[in-house]
């Protein structure tokens, strides 16, 4: 019983193998990019004054600063702030075979609780925060795992990493095993297991529901540190979830798992985005040359549609548009979030001239990868057709360090100085050997406002 939470309590900073290390650095950073560029959406800012108003700071828990903003609320409220901030950009890491994303509740959870410590006067170290984030994460995809193989319906990220984020606060706040245990049966009794089709059908703000299973995890774990029980947290315990944790402390999931995204949209939609550039940069194509695209691909993704979005919310839930906005533009980073690409005239064209077709094949293959194959109809006469592809980023194709780097420095251009944007990520990507001075050196930057004005950015760039 609970051999999740004994592993959390027993595992060691030298536990850890290097490789599940890198992912958690690379993460960070990439996590820091995200949410820089998340800072300046209406999700964000609405989310953040809600957490100033309702989730303000008590003495005894500490008082927590929500990223690039820096006003003291909970630890719960600057979780529930984070996570919908960078939950905001559809641009986080995530993990294919568990159809999400755990660093976009696990990440702003605990350097939430970090920060409340360190204003406590105990402050962690960056061992100490690796540590917690590396059960967080493998906790959360064997939880993500087991709940997706056991329960009919698609639950959204929030339902399996409120889970780890439990487990991840209870490793920082020095639980025992028994009182994590019951941490995580509190976060997945009370995690919003909310329905991910019902945001690709209809998308809006709910997004992965991350915004509230990071929330639900930090208070589970204040609630079983005072004696409040839960337990068993079904998808971590029992026969019926055994197969996804008999090795867990053996193998790590972290490491098989982990991708990255280029782009800022569901990442379903990926792999025909790669598909169709590679098609227009290879045979030195413009977009006034295509007539006509065919998108071929799996069950979930032909759901994304598109054709005709009508806010960014939607356009980011949606393949067509991605696609076409790839075809014509031949990138998708932060400009292309803004409202004017959803009346651009190229994009629409092409848009309107996009046929979306399931694939039975891909429907069957797209369990722990995505595919797509796209077909371009050229005004010439010619078609090309590119191969079947899975989405670069995945761990067998992954991402350049000048890629992740790319990205990193797309995001924050224009928000952070440069080098504080350098700093960051180079501390971000070192943060495990960080004492715990300068680990709160970088919880002063992750927290401090942006070096602009964010409300005008918004307005430029992502206000509706």
């Amino acid at each position: 019983m609970g051999h999740f939470a004994e592993f959390a309590v027993a595992l060691n900073y030298n536990d850890i193998p290097e490789d599940v290390r890198i992912v958690m650095r690379r993460s960070f950073a990439d996590i820091v990019g995200v949410a820089t560029v998340g800072s300046t959406t209406e999700i964000a800012q609405i989310t953040k004054d809600i957490a100033d108003s309702l989730w303000r700071a008590a003495p005894e828990s500490g008082v927590a600063r929500m990223l690039f903003d820096g006003r003291p609320v909970s630890p719960a409220g600057a979780a529930f702030a984070g996570a919908f901030t960078i939950d905001a950009i559809d641009g986080h890491d995530g993990s294919s075979p568990c159809k999400g994303h755990a660093g976009s509740a696990i990440f702003p959870s605990l350097l939430a609780v970090a920060d409340s410590l360190r204003a406590n006067g105990q402050p962690p170290t960056g061992s100490d925060l690796m540590t917690a984030l590396a059960a967080a994460y493998e906790v959360s995809y064997r939880a993500g795992l087991a709940l997706h193989g056991t329960v009919s319906d698609y639950h959204t990220s929030g339902a399996w990493t409120a889970i780890g984020v439990a487990v991840g606060v209870g490793r920082l706040l020095k639980l025992d095993a028994e009182r994590i245990r019951h941490a995580a049966g509190i976060a997945e009794y009370h995690g919003p297991r909310s329905q991910m089709m019902r945001c690709i059908d209809h998308p809006t703000m709910l997004r992965d529901g991350v915004g509230w299973g990071a929330p639900s995890g930090v208070m589970a774990a204040y609630m079983a540190k005072l004696g409040f029980t839960g337990a068993p947290a079904v998808t971590a315990e029992g026969i019926a979830v055994d197969a996804w944790w008999c090795d867990l402390g053996k193998s790590w999931r972290i490491a098989e798992d982990t991708h990255y995204k280029l782009y800022p949209v569901c990442r379903w939609a990926h792999p025909a985005i790669d598909a169709a550039q590679d098609l227009m940069v290879a045979n030195g194509l413009s977009s006034s040359d295509v007539a006509k695209v065919r998108i071929n691909t799996f069950h979930y993704a032909v759901r994304l549609a598109g054709h005709n979005p009508s806010s960014i919310d939607e356009m980011t839930y949606s393949i067509v548009f991605p696609v076409a906005t790839m075809i014509a533009r031949g990138k998708i980073g932060p400009e292309e979030l803004a409202p004017p690409v959803l009346k651009d005239a190229e994009i629409n064209r092409i848009a309107q001239a996009t046929e979306l077709v399931e694939s039975e094949h891909y429907t069957r293959i797209s369990v722990g990868k995505r595919w797509a194959d796209v077909v371009l109809y050229l005004k010439d006469g010619r078609v090309l057709q590119s191969a079947p592809r899975t989405p670069k980023g995945d761990t067998d194709n992954p991402l350049t360090e000048n890629e992740l780097r790319g990205k990193y420095d797309t995001f924050t251009a224009g928000l952070l100085t440069r080098d504080r944007a350098e700093d960051l990520r180079r501390h971000a990507l070192t943060f495990d050997s960080l004492d715990s001075l300068n680990l709160a050196k970088l919880f002063d930057q992750l927290t401090g406002p942006l070096d602009c004005d964010a409300s005008r950015f918004a307005e430029r760039r992502f206000a509706s």
